[in-house]
């Protein structure tokens, strides 16, 4: 049972990258082994799923407050596109993760596809962000330019990309066992919107 319990083998492997990646430590997902299903039990795979969705959302609500802030401090129409087209670099990185080929695809789909949901959300809470600010008596021509600007550097253009992905990992071997259950459904996140909300495995 080395393959789990011994040197942790590929589990343990993606938990401590999960933890690292999560505190924004210097870590390649290339280097993650592939994770074959049915080497791994069910209760593995609920753990595993959850330190997965805990890691996504620490990224993301870190990703999502830093670029709420960045164009809140944005001087101009420039700086404001600017913050939202490198705001993307950080949002492919999140679904490079999900999508990680060492992952079953079952679950790097079902990942995918849950962050992919949330992506239309937050552009639809910067559009309304900048409907509040004209209500609070904003500058209707410096409103109307920064709409523009978010239109023109739509964070839903990432969702016309596959996501990217790391090079094909080596397999990694594990303690067999019984026949693995699905991964945990759907969690809801907003990742604009305070206060903070848990991504949490129904």
């Amino acid at each position: 049972m080395s393959g789990l319990w011994g040197d942790g083998g590929g589990y343990q492997a993606w938990v401590d990258f999960l933890r690292r990646w999560a505190a924004f430590e210097p870590v390649d997902p290339a280097a993650l082994p592939t994770l074959t299903q049915e080497h791994y039990d069910a209760d593995t795979w609920v753990r595993l799923t959850n330190h997965l969705t805990g890691a996504l959302d620490t990224r993301l609500v870190a990703w999502a407050e830093a670029l709420v802030r960045a164009l809140g401090q944005a001087r101009d129409d420039f700086s404001y596109g600017r913050e939202l087209a490198q705001a993307r670099v950080g949002l492919r990185s999140v679904r490079a993760l999900a999508g990680h080929p060492g992952l079953p695809e079952s679950l790097r789909t079902r990942l995918t596809e849950l962050i992919d949901r949330q992506i239309p959300q937050l552009q639809a809470q910067l559009e309304q962000n900048l409907d509040d600010e004209l209500r609070r008596g904003a500058d209707v021509r410096l409103v109307e330019r920064r709409r523009r600007a978010l239109r023109d550097n739509a964070l839903t253009v990432v969702l016309d990309q596959s996501p990217p992905q790391a090079s094909a990992p080596p397999p990694a071997t594990g303690a067999r066992d019984s026949a693995p259950a699905a991964p945990p459904d759907p969690w809801a996140y907003d990742p604009a919107a305070p206060p903070r909300r848990r991504i949490a495995p129904g």
